[in-house]
Parts: structure tokens; sequence; C-alpha cells
């Protein structure tokens, strides 16, 4: 099953191409590092040139460690060479250096799945959750991970009674939905994987391991594909009422960004606050992206307190971009000050990011 682990680290190649949607925000440590680097990078990854990706990848990083676009590529490649093990550090890392990030942990569940340890990849897929709450991709696979320990539960149930019908009837029927689950992967991708505006930050789309069929002994899994946000912000995206349009859902999840942004910067929280910018964001005033985040990251940190509210003025959104006008009211232990700001957001995977910040009517 984890058919559709939309934002996963996905074993087959069919998938390479569409595991740069997820938008993790950079959060660059260093400017040294040629941005050609990991476009160079990304670029081979898409080819399954994956040892001199993987090469081109380990210069990007030693400019820039931290930098978790960077890091996530390299999680791929790891995976796409097999070696689980090395996949499953780089991602442990990334959880551990940006907790906010739903995707890391997604992939992490994959590779779990991926060695029949449903226990830990369970425990990925619910930190995922609790960290983005609305990433369908997550609850989905969560899903077929209760299902892959059904499946178990009730073979070994078979084993102990093998006269116990009621167990039967479960297993086939969880059989059966594995059995259907395999023949859609058999075709192409998802279309939501297609659909997704391609990104310079690389996205977790994988697939999980399908169930075998059951056996007297616990079903062995083999990897199948499936799919992964994303983007790199922890809030939540709006729900939209039944029978909203998508551009009202749009809208919504546009705004709920925003939303998040001025809360992420109430709370001081530099990281959270920074995750809100896009990997492209058009940083003020020339400057490099490293000396803007460190400039932020002062003033964010200098004030004992801040409060910052927003009231939307107007909003306009359409599948891949949105523009949002707001009254900021802000307020800190030695300023106060309201005027009204502009936020250009574009879609990345299944989050909204900010591209441009204007001030001024």
């Amino acid at each position: 099953m984890l058919q559709r682990i939309r934002h996963r680290v996905s074993m087959p190649r069919r998938l390479i191409a569409a595991l740069f949607t997820v938008a993790l925000s950079a959060v660059a440590v260093a400017w040294a590092a040629p941005p050609d680097d990991l476009k160079e990078a990304q670029k081979l990854y898409g080819q399954q040139k994956l040892q001199p990706a993987l090469d081109k990848i380990e210069i990007y990083l030693k400019a820039m460690p931290r930098d978790p676009q960077g890091r996530f590529l390299k999680g791929l490649i790891l995976t796409e060479q097999k070696r689980v093990q090395d996949a499953i550090q780089v991602f442990t890392g990334l959880t551990e250096d940006f907790p906010e990030l739903p995707e890391p942990y997604n992939n992490l569940a994959v590779l779990y799945a991926s060695q029949g340890n449903y226990d830990k990849a369970k425990s990925a897929l619910e930190l995922a959750i609790h960290t983005h709450p609305s990433y369908a991709t997550a609850h989905e696979n969560l899903g077929d991970i209760y299902a892959q320990l059904a499946s178990r539960a009730y073979d070994r149930a078979l084993q102990l009674d093998k006269t116990n019908t009621t167990a039967q009837l479960k297993l086939a029927m969880v059989k059966d939905l594995f059995s259907s689950q395999k023949l859609a992967a058999a075709g192409a991708p998802r279309a939501e994987a297609a659909k997704t505006p391609p990104s310079p930050v690389p996205s977790a789309k994988t697939e999980v391991p399908k169930a075998e069929p059951p056996k007297p002994s616990p079903p062995v899994v083999a990897p199948v594909e499936v799919k992964p946000a994303p983007a790199a912000t922890a809030t939540p995206a709006a729900v939209p009422a039944a029978g909203a349009s998508n551009g009202d859902a749009n809208k919504a999840q546009a705004i709920a960004s925003v939303e998040g942004w001025a809360k992420a910067w109430s709370a001081k929280d530099v990281k959270g606050y920074l995750a809100h910018y896009a990997f492209d964001f058009e940083v003020p005033g020339g400057m490099t992206r490293a000396a803007w985040e460190k400039e932020r990251a002062e003033r964010i940190e200098r004030p004992k307190s801040i409060e910052v509210t927003v009231k939307v003025l107007s909003a306009q959104a359409s599948d891949s971009e949105a523009t949002v006008t707001f009254r900021q009211s802000y307020r800190s232990d030695s300023l106060k000050s309201s005027n009204t700001k502009t936020l250009k957001l574009v879609r990345q995977g299944e989050r909204w990011l900010i591209k441009q910040e204007h001030a001024g009517g």
C-alpha cells in the first residue's frame, strides 16, 4: 500500500522528476557556494546520474552545510543508490535541525517501511502529521502502515488458530486492498505529482512498499512506488469549506500562510519565520540571502517581546501564485508601528511561501 506517499523518498526511478516540489525553505549558513552547484546536482539527479549528482551536492554542502535543500537532495540520491542507512542518517539530521518540516519525517517512514520496520514508520508519520496537520500524504501513508500492521496481526492470528474465519475474512480484505494498490502503482504516477509545478526546492515524494500476499509467516514487503510539502512552513493550510472553489481554497491557504508567518514572528521563532520564505525570495536592497537572514534574526531576537497582528485587506490567488495585502501592526518593548504590506506568495508543494515583500500603500 503506502501507494501515494506524496512527499516521500521514492525507491523507483519514475518518481525522480517529481521529487523537487516540496518547498523546503533554504536556511543559508554561508553564501560562498555557487547556486549553480545545487541546480547542476538537481539536473544530474533528474537524469539518474546519481554519483555525479552526489559529488556535486557534496561540493555545495561544504559551503552550505546546514542548507535543508541540499541535504534533502543528498538524502534522495542516497536512497536511489540503495544506501538506506546513510539516507536515514541524512533525513534524521534534517528532523533534528528543522523539526518544523514534515517531509523528512515522511521520507524516514518510507525508508523504515522498506526495511519492514512499521513501528518506526508509524512514529515518523505521526510526527509529520503533528508538524503539518493538513499533510494529506502523511495521513494516507499512515493508513497504509496501519493496514500493513493489520495484515501481520491477522496472519499471526491465523497461525495460532487456523479455524478463525473472521481473521481469514479480514486478511482477505487487506490482501485485496494491497492487490488493487499494486495495480494502480503499475501505471503512471498520480496526477497530483505530475501537475505539481517544478520548484528549486526538493520535495519528498516517495512510494512505500506494498505487502506481498499473506503467507504462513509474516508477509514480506516489497518496495513499491509511492508519492511527498513541504514546503517549508509548519503552518497547516486552511481547509476549504465543502463546495468551495479552487480559487477560494487557494486564497484561504495563502491567507493562512500569512497568518502563520505573523504568528512565528510574534513567537520570536526565527527558524519558523524564515521557513515562510521561498528559496528564491527576492531579497531587498541587493543583500545576499545569508546577510538578510542574519539581519532578520537579529531584529527578531533583540526585543524582549514582539506582537504582530495582520488584518487582511485583499487577497487574490491562482493555483500557483497569490497576493495578500494587509494592515500590519507591530509592537515590541521598544517600538510600535503600523503600516500596509503586500506579500506575493508562490505555491511550492502543498505550501504557500513568500516570494516578494513590499511595504507601503
